[in-house]
């Protein structure tokens, strides 16, 4: 059986949840295989999650440059070991690197699938989930990046085996140095695309004041914020919490939507999730029609009382 490269996406030193979800993907193609492009980290739950190689390369330089020196190692990779594919985080960067790999190998490249069959068709949905389309690579290794949380992460664990590997790193690659680091301020909410519950906020929120009782209801939750398109247009909230198809998709287990109508845009992007509760005070707002939960009725009142419901039952 023909290997499926995973590249591992990591965060302060921890692999990211979207690498775990790819992993499950390339059990379905072929032998998962995750390449890490960082010193220390830990192979254990790339195991856990279907790696039977895990390539490690813990050359500086990999971090030192922008994206080229990853398209170098897996370029590497991919003419040494011929894989059955390489999945790739549909992330900025993931993507990047897919389209410089895909020119590198002399292959075709799909971008932000969200499943992929054994034979390797990927299914994209596009205009906000309302087209399906599915595609297949027909020229040299099929380079796919798959939407974050467009599947879920399952458990089969594996050997595990670390490869050291040594990376060849072109004149190109080493062209744009990263000079500087800012660490962004994340406060004490969880990351919004890895959070297990998203409090959301739309433009039933009034303005920027009204987050505050989103804010209130996540935080009793150890929940992280999001916000439809329309809050984060206007200015209510930042651009970097919007939820949505131009946004992050998530796939918590619980979503609750609040002053949200549930514009395809947004629905594009939580419609995965695995309980969905609304609150809006618009009884024929499209959002209910993936409630598993609703209420009809003004947030600024219903919000309030089950923040502090949950603080009572919290003790």
């Amino acid at each position: 059986m023909s290997e499926v490269l995973v590249l591992v996406e990591t965060a302060d030193g921890a692999v990211k949840k979207v690498s775990l979800e790819l992993l499950t993907l390339a059990r379905g193609i072929g032998q998962p295989a995750a390449v890490v492009a960082e010193a220390g980290i830990d192979p254990a739950s790339l195991a856990e999650y279907g790696a039977e190689t895990i390539y490690v390369a813990e050359a500086a330089e990999l971090n030192n440059y922008v994206v080229g020196p990853k398209v170098d190692l897996l370029a590497q990779l991919v003419a040494e070991k011929s894989p059955a594919a390489v999945l790739i985080p549909s992330t900025a960067e993931g993507k990047e690197i897919a389209g410089r790999l895909a020119v590198r190998a002399n292959s075709g490249v799909i971008t932000d699938a969200v499943a992929i069959a054994a034979d390797g068709t990927a299914t994209q949905s596009i205009f906000g989930g309302s087209i399906i389309v599915e595609s297949k690579v027909s020229t040299g290794t099929p380079i796919i990046t798959v939407r974050p949380n467009s599947s879920p992460a399952e458990p089969a664990p594996a050997a595990g085996t670390v490869v050291p590997v040594q990376v060849e790193l072109s004149d190109g690659s080493t062209a744009a140095k990263v000079t500087n680091r800012v660490v962004a301020e994340q406060g004490g909410r969880p990351e919004l695309a890895e959070a297990a519950v998203v409090v959301s906020g739309g433009r039933g929120v009034g303005g920027e004041d009204g987050f505050g009782v989103i804010e209130a209801l996540a935080d009793s939750l150890g929940a992280a914020v999001g916000a439809s398109r329309a809050a984060t247009d206007a200015g209510w909230y930042p651009h970097q919490y919007q939820v949505g198809q131009t946004g992050k998709t998530v796939s918590p287990n619980l979503y609750i939507a609040n002053g949200i109508s549930g514009a395809i845009q947004h629905r594009a992007g939580m419609q995965t999730s695995k309980t969905i509760v609304v609150v809006n005070k618009d009884p024929e707002a499209p959002i209910f029609e993936l409630a598993d939960f609703g209420v009809v009725g003004d947030l600024f009142s219903v919000v309030p009382q089950l923040t502090d419901e949950i603080k009572t039952r919290q003790g």
